[in-house]
């Protein structure tokens, strides 16, 4: 499966990292796909994407483009600089509404663990990373 110019997928890793964004933002994607003109099920597609991108970015020195928020075994919170929801939108062909979406639910975590966001960080992208690519285990 394709889900970018220059990067494929088997479907049932896409299936899995759609589990994946699916159990570990759980109710974050149902509030934002309330008030945004995106399903959630569109929504948990944009994300399993930016997961699934994010994995190769991380390999590329994802982490170095930023600041690190939190770190654990399960996740890295990042703070990013140089654009990533932007190049998420032209890599995956999003709709603006699509990314502005993706991007929601991932402030709103990084709020959760960060507190509100200062003025110096409200352009920057916020991006979680899953590190355990076990959908399961947020169950």
């Amino acid at each position: 499966m394709k889900i970018a110019q220059n990067h494929s997928v088997e479907f049932d890793e896409f299936s899995r990292a759609c589990d994946l964004v699916e159990g570990y933002f759980g109710e974050t994607i149902d509030d934002v796909a309330l008030h945004a003109p995106v399903s959630r099920r569109q929504l948990v597609a944009v994300l399993a994407r930016a997961q699934l991108s994010g994995r190769q970015l991380a390999i590329e020195g994802l982490t170095e483009e930023g600041e690190v928020v939190y770190q654990s075994d399960a996740e890295t919170v990042l703070w990013l600089d140089g654009g990533f929801w932007t190049d998420m939108r032209g890599l995956h062909h999003l709709k603006p509404d699509e990314g502005r979406a993706a991007r929601e639910v991932h402030r709103r975590l990084i709020e959760a663990i960060d507190g509100d966001v200062p003025y110096y960080n409200r352009e920057r992208d916020p991006f979680v990373l899953i590190d355990r690519f076990d959908p399961y285990e947020y169950e």
